[in-house]
């Protein structure tokens, strides 16, 4: 009997469970999508913060085996049902991959989140601009250092799209979804074109910002 689809808790919008969900159909492992976080709410309830401590999304149910935390659900899926193909089989390129995985969380998004926040979540009237125009100024600097790369390399591990490109790609939809001056950066342009012609992209990053 075949292992029943895993469970990933999350609304569709959020670009965390955005990762998961994409990645998920890049390896074509089946899944069952739950609601939880924004609109729909359930994150403070006892039996989500049983299987999450944090409140937060996405977490996954691999039939028993409950993850939390968006990037460390992408190396884990990559590694159990996609190795080869989203994982790297060789350490070097591996760790490559987990450098831009790390480098999105601990530096990329933190700093275009106050432009998101500020455009998308925050009305008009009670906008920040100077916050915004900072994040906004930041967040070029962090892409041209992406662009210097990708410009010896199609996707950040080289020639092959890989789980780096994940987390890399769906904050980078919200860049370029924004309605900001970004400057001309080639390489970080030609590789989000590569990325949009991803079917697994297009259904579930391709999305309207919320």
């Amino acid at each position: 009997m075949a292992p029943a689809p895993i469970r990933i808790y999350g609304r569709k919008n959020s670009f965390n469970v955005q990762k998961v969900l994409w990645c998920c159909a890049e390896i074509d492992l089946p899944f069952e999508r739950i609601d939880r976080g924004g609109e729909f709410g359930g994150t403070d309830s006892p039996p989500y913060r049983a299987i999450n401590p944090t409140g937060r999304i996405p977490t996954i149910d691999d039939n028993g085996f409950v993850l939390w935390e968006s990037n460390a659900i992408v190396r884990y899926l990559a590694a159990r049902y996609g190795m080869g193909r989203l994982c790297p089989q060789d350490g070097q390129a591996r760790a490559a991959a987990d450098r831009w995985m790390d480098w999105q969380l601990a530096h990329l998004w933190p700093t275009l989140s106050p432009a998101f926040m500020g455009l998308v979540r925050t009305p008009p009237a009670q906008r920040d601009h100077e916050a915004i125009r900072t994040a906004v100024r930041r967040t070029a600097e962090h892409y041209t250092l992406l662009d210097a790369h990708l410009q010896n390399n199609a996707y950040v591990v080289g020639n092959a799209f890989s789980m780096g490109d994940i987390p890399l790609g769906a904050v980078t939809h919200r860049w370029f979804a924004l309605d900001i001056e970004r400057p001309t950066l080639s390489a970080v342009n030609a590789w989000y074109q590569r990325l949009t012609l991803r079917p697994a992209f297009m259904q579930h990053v391709n999305l309207p910002l919320s």
